[in-house]
């Protein structure tokens, strides 16, 4: 079998349990492959393969829902707490919309919440205006991380973390997208990190 793109293999994964949770049921071949925009017999392939490596169960040309009922007992609460701008900073304003749960199985522990994404300087990222963003509260992100992060006057914008500047020692907080913006960036003191990307829910 040729070989095959991990990362595809765990988006395939992620949208199997997001579609079973919305759905109660997995989706087709047909599905998995329009939603990728791949052939229905590369999308065949790919649950072969994910099976051989125990990604998910695919025997007899379905997915199999026994081993996905984790999905459903093993849960955690994250709140949908408004909107975070991918663009200029504006001032936060935290606003519970509603309480979800999400699948450990698919997301990992958190804890974690969920904001709305506005603007577009995300878009190199995969991140569009109305996508879901699912944020680990983490206080301390790596150098790369996209990170929810504030600054001094307390306003909040969705950025890539880049480290510390060497000529100015500030904390560089990257847009990331060059069409638009080139290389733009926000310099800020201290770094104030309220979390660390952890999955993108597209919007319909």
């Amino acid at each position: 079998m040729r070989h095959k793109d991990p990362e595809l293999m765990k988006k395939i994964r992620t949208y199997i349990g997001e579609f079973y949770i919305e759905h109660d049921r997995t989706p087709s071949t047909t599905e998995i492959a329009k939603y990728f925009g791949i052939a229905r017999s590369t999308s065949q392939n790919y649950l072969v393969a994910m099976n051989e490596r125990g990604l998910l169960s695919y025997q007899g040309g379905r997915l199999v829902v026994d081993k996905m009922d984790k999905l459903r007992t093993d849960r955690q609460q994250a709140p949908l707490v408004g909107s975070v701008p991918c663009g200029e900073l504006t001032y936060e304003e935290e606003n519970v919309e509603c309480v979800t749960t999400l699948p450990t199985a698919i997301f990992g522990d958190g804890p974690f919440y969920i904001l709305h994404a506005s603007g577009d300087s995300m878009e190199d990222e995969g991140i569009e205006d109305g996508d879901l963003v699912v944020i680990r509260q983490e206080p301390d992100p790596k150098e790369g991380d996209l990170v929810i992060a504030l600054d001094e006057e307390n306003r909040n914008t969705l950025k890539k973390y880049g480290g510390k500047d060497r000529k100015t020692r500030k904390v560089i907080l990257e847009y990331c997208n060059k069409a638009v913006y080139g290389d733009k960036k926000i310099l800020v003191k201290h770094l104030v990190c309220q979390g660390v990307v952890s999955h993108i829910i597209k919007k319909r």
